[in-house]
């Protein structure tokens, strides 16, 4: 129960009458729907990851464990310490170059033991936190310049900036475009936009020139010609698009999808889990997946309107565009729609450190969700961040 202490403060309330139980039903339902997908996608791989779905129940139970202290402990406490765990995040990503292990051309995990750490995966919260508290120490509510924007910009840039030189261009992408996400919701002039844009169209060529490898340009070339060297760069994009296309209406069936089970489809557990899914269970299974992660996304942005502050506003917005921004792009490369960046599809592909962020985002909107009622809200959450 409720009651109305002093200068209409609402105190007393226990936790079961505040905890999100629609958040953690949806994100529950996909994590246990990505772990049956995952023990499909790995049914008939080399025993060496035949057990991967087990581990990932591992890091699902650890990813549960840090939500919660994530979500028992006031965000306030987050706010202050902003950009001190931002600073942190930073000195790991500089780690990477010292003690990183190398795989595949790309350094981007610190091994300790058999433990392996993508510190990148973990900056993303940590920038959101930074974000959040520039924002919320910031009192500037009218039509923000490009001036205005230097410093936020900065907080991301830098991140990305380190990312690229792993180089990770998926995450760094994933980077940006939170940073691009909570930059759209604040109140930013239109002229300062067309400008942005501006500079955004002159850094393209730059950056194809200078920032891509030529194994990220030749992604983007398999990308605009789908048809050519199916048995080269385009295997992976080709065999994703037969097993979506085989799955019909209702699919296949459990773990009864030709291209998992006959081994074309490469990297089913990380990269292209979905593939796997849509020939299991088809449009209809694909569409319930999607509207779930629609929903999980829109209720960022209602936790986000119904926060107490603009730090709890500006952490949901941060961390529903995270989740927004890694769906769109691991369904957008596996049916074709994008090229191929390596980005995970939130609590579906297997990964410790993927899944762990994810949860602790999710930790973090449940904070937010549970204390909007701790004391009376003077102004919606989202009334700080509207753009103008």
């Amino acid at each position: 129960m409720y009651r109305l202490g002093s200068r209409g403060r609402l105190l007393g309330s226990a936790p079961r009458d505040t905890f999100d139980w629609v958040l953690f039903l949806v994100s529950a339902s996909l994590a246990v729907v990505g772990v049956v997908n995952l023990y499909s996608a790995t049914s008939v791989v080399r025993a060496s990851l035949s057990d991967l779905y087990i581990q990932q129940v591992y890091w699902l139970v650890m990813g549960g464990i840090l939500a919660t202290l994530v979500a028992a402990i006031d965000y306030r406490h987050y706010e202050r310490l902003g950009y001190v765990v931002y600073g942190g995040g930073l000195v790991l990503l500089l780690l990477v170059f010292v003690l990183g292990k190398d795989i595949r051309g790309s350094s981007r995990w610190i091994s300790i033991g058999s433990f392996s750490l993508q510190p990148s995966e973990f900056m993303k919260l940590f920038m959101i936190v930074a974000l959040a508290k520039y924002l919320h120490d910031d009192p500037k509510n009218e039509g923000r310049t490009l001036k205005d924007l230097v410093i936020p910009a900065g907080i991301a840039m830098v991140p990305m900036l380190l990312v690229l030189r792993q180089p990770d261009l998926g995450t760094a992408l994933i980077l940006g475009l939170i940073f691009a996400s909570i930059a759209a919701m604040m109140r930013v002039r239109w002229s300062s936009l067309a400008w942005l844009g501006v500079g955004g169209g002159i850094l393209v060529p730059l950056a194809w020139s200078y920032v891509l490898k030529d194994y990220q340009k030749q992604r983007i070339y398999s990308f605009l010609n789908p048809d050519t060297n199916i048995q080269g760069a385009n295997w992976h994009e080709h065999h994703a698009r037969v097993a979506i296309g085989a799955g019909r209406v209702f699919g296949e069936g459990f773990m009864k999808g030709t291209q998992n089970q006959f081994l074309f489809l490469p990297e089913q557990y990380s990269d292209f889990p979905f593939a796997v899914f849509a020939q299991d269970w088809g449009f209809a299974g694909c569409l319930l997946l999607v509207a779930l992660y629609g929903f999980l996304t829109l209720w960022a942005v209602r936790v986000a309107a119904t926060a107490r502050d603009r730090f709890g506003a500006v952490v949901s917005i941060g961390v529903g565009a995270l989740i927004f921004w890694h769906a769109f792009f691991n369904l957008g490369m596996v049916t074709g729609l994008l090229p191929i960046v390596g980005v995970t599809l939130p609590l579906f592909s297997y990964g410790g450190s993927s899944v762990m962020t994810v949860m602790m985002g999710i930790g973090l909107l449940m904070n937010v969700s549970m204390r909007r009622f701790a004391v009376s809200v003077r102004t919606s959450g989202l009334s700080f961040l509207e753009s103008s």
